[in-house]
């Protein structure tokens, strides 16, 4: 059964995509069934995967307004992973979805049948909590929210934080935070460590022990097409996203060993 992790935060430029396309390629060297979605209309993640959104056949537009299988949509990028790509024709279809009823399980209702097909499901959420963000969230088992350790960012992690309670309540009961991302982080500087403190102090373990610096390869690597764990595994970025894969999988570990302790224990009382 997938996990489905949405990563998303409503500010922009803070790592979204970066960390989206780098999870799943190492995830994928792991190695482990991984499909990235990119429901961003600025279809980065799909650019920074090897894939042109410029050529492509069927996209996750289609399959959201019903006009293509999830199947057809599907591509193999170059490092081994699965591509249910996204291109500017996302937001022609989100003001198509506005008028349909049940908008926001579109994504979640599209994913379904591919729950024994993965072992994890990647999605790139636009930088808004447009409608969009909402199939992501309604979707996903578990968010993981990149920030940059700066003032204004607490500010928007909090509202984030309200909105994904407030999406609990009325579409997705399950849903949780896989955890909070520190990227793009300068030990030098002085509020970074500060807001990092802050971080802790408030989401504990959901805070993931891996820092993503600020890495001049992370950054030549979209304008290849490859991740960092392509273009260069061994540069900082590419040791803090295999760092990054390392925590999701152990994670998920934890989760499946409790489950399985649960259902003994269940199991045992029942027999009792």
């Amino acid at each position: 059964m997938a996990r489905i992790i949405a990563v998303a935060n409503q500010k922009g430029g803070v790592g979204k995509t970066t960390t989206a396309v780098n999870l799943a390629a190492a995830l994928a060297r792991a190695p482990k069934r991984v499909l990235l979605v990119d429901l961003d209309p600025q279809g980065n993640a799909t650019m920074g995967s090897g894939i042109d959104k410029r050529q492509l056949e069927d996209s996750v537009c289609d399959v959201l307004l019903g006009e293509a299988e999830v199947g057809s949509a599907i591509v193999r990028a170059p490092e081994e992973f699965d591509l249910l790509p996204g291109n500017i024709d996302l937001t022609a279809a989100e003001i198509r979805l506005m008028a349909e009823d049940e908008r926001e399980q579109r994504l979640k209702r599209a994913l379904a049948p591919l729950a024994d097909r993965y072992d994890f499901i990647i999605i790139d959420c636009p930088p808004a909590l447009s409608l969009l963000t909402l199939n992501a969230l309604t979707a996903a088992d578990s968010i993981i929210v990149p920030m940059q350790c700066e003032y204004y960012a607490l500010e928007g992690l909090s509202a984030l934080v309200d909105t994904i309670e407030a999406l609990k309540a009325r579409l997705n009961p399950s849903l949780e935070i896989e955890g909070v991302l520190r990227t793009m982080f300068d030990v030098r500087n002085n509020l970074a460590n500060a807001v990092s403190a802050e971080l802790i102090n408030h989401f504990g373990d959901r805070v993931f022990r891996t820092i993503v610096p600020r890495n001049v390869r992370l950054a030549e690597a979209p304008s290849h097409g490859q991740s960092i764990v392509g273009y260069d595994k061994a540069s900082r970025g590419g040791i803090a996203y295999m760092g990054l894969a390392g925590e999701v999988l152990r994670r998920q570990r934890e989760r499946e060993q409790a489950a399985k302790a649960a259902a003994r224990a269940a199991t045992a009382e029942t027999v009792a």
